[in-house]
C-alpha cells in the first residue's frame, strides 16, 4: 500500500533509537524527508547516517522536549529548511520503576518533564504551524501502561495515561485547523530501552519470559511492528480517524 509520504516532512521525537528509529527509517523508505529530534547525539546521527546511506532524506535537530525553548528552536529549524511540517510523531519518552510508597519527588519530576510536558511542548509548537498550513498529523506514542495500571511503575504509568488524554484533547481542540491527532499504545517491545531495563533485573532471562507469558501472543513486540502502525496512522489512509487511541499490545490490555 502507498501511504503517500513522498515530500512529506516528519518530525520524530526521540528516533535515535527503538521504536522512534524504527519509524524514522520507515518513514524514510516512503518517501518521506524525515528530522530526528533528539537529546542523544550520538545515535541520532547514527540513525542519519544509515538512512541517507539507503538514499533517503534524514536530518538530526538536538532537543531537550522538556525544556520548550529547545522545542521552539527544534521546530524553527525545520521551518527554515523545509518551510513545512505534515507529520508529527511525538514518541521521546523516559522509564522509571518504583512504586507510590517508593515514589520521589525527583524521579516524578523528571517522568512529567519528558513523558507529558514534552508531548505538550512539541504538539503546540508544531500545532502552531500546521494550523498555518490548514492540516496535519500528530501521532503521540503512549503505552500499554497508560491503559491498565502495571506493578511497580507508578509514575511510568501516569505519565502515559496522561498521553492518551493530551491526544484525546488536542483531537478536539485542533480538529476545525485540519489536524488530526491519534495515539498508539504499544505492549513491550524489545527496545533498547527494555533490554536496559532487563539487563538490571537479577535475572534478565526469567524477567524477559515473565513479560513474555503475561500476553496471549506470547512473546514481546518488535519494534518494526509499532512503526508500521504510526506510519498508518500518519497517513491518508484512516482520514477519518482523530482521537484514536490503538493498542499494539500482543492482547495485554484484551485479557
Amino acid at each position: 500500500m502507498d501511504l503517500r509520504f513522498k515530500g512529506k516532512v516528519v518530525i520524530v521525537t526521540g528516533g535515535g533509537a527503538g521504536i522512534g528509529e524504527a519509524a524514522a527509517k520507515m518513514f524514510a523508505e516512503e518517501g518521506a524527508k524525515v528530522v530526528i529530534a533528539d537529546i542523544d547525539v550520538e545515535n541520532a546521527r547514527r540513525v542519519m547516517n544509515e538512512v541517507r546511506a539507503k538514499g533517503g532524506i534524514c536530518d538530526f535537530v538536538e532537543v531537550n522536549v522538556a525544556k520548550e525553548n529547545d522545542v521552539e528552536m527544534m521546530v524553527n529549524t525545520v521551518m527554515e529548511k523545509y518551510r513545512k511540517i505534515d507529520v508529527l510523531v511525538n514518541n521521546a519518552g523516559i522509564y522509571r520503576k518504583g512504586d507510590v510508597l517508593s515514589l520521589t519527588e525527583d524521579t516524578l519530576d523528571q517522568i512529567i518533564a519528558v513523558n507529558i510536558k514534552g508531548v505538550i511542548f512539541c504538539t503546540k509548537h508544531v500545532a502552531k504551524q500546521m494550523v498555518k498550513q490548514g492540516e496535519g498529523v500528530i501521532v503521540n506514542i503512549a503505552s500499554e501502561a497508560g491503559i491498565v495500571g502495571i506493578k511497580n511503575q507508578v509514575a511510568y504509568n501516569l505519565s502515559k495515561a496522561a498521553v492518551i488524554s493530551i491526544t484525546k484533547s488536542c483531537a478536539v481542540d485542533l480538529a476545525p485547523y485540519g489536524i488530526r491527532v491519534n495515539c498508539v499504545c504499544p505492549g513491550t517491545t524489545f527496545t533498547p530501552l527494555v533490554k536496559k531495563a532487563l539487563e538490571k533485573e537479577k535475572d534478565p532471562e526469567s524477567a524477559k519470559k515473565v513479560l513474555e507469558s503475561s500476553r496471549p501472543l506470547n512473546r514481546l513486540g518488535k519494534p518494526e511492528e509499532i512503526a508500521s502502525t504510526i506510519l498508518f496512522l500518519a497517513s491518508d489512509v484512516p482520514g477519518y480517524a482523530t482521537g484514536a487511541v490503538l493498542s499494539i499490545d500482543g492482547g495485554y490490555t484484551a485479557w
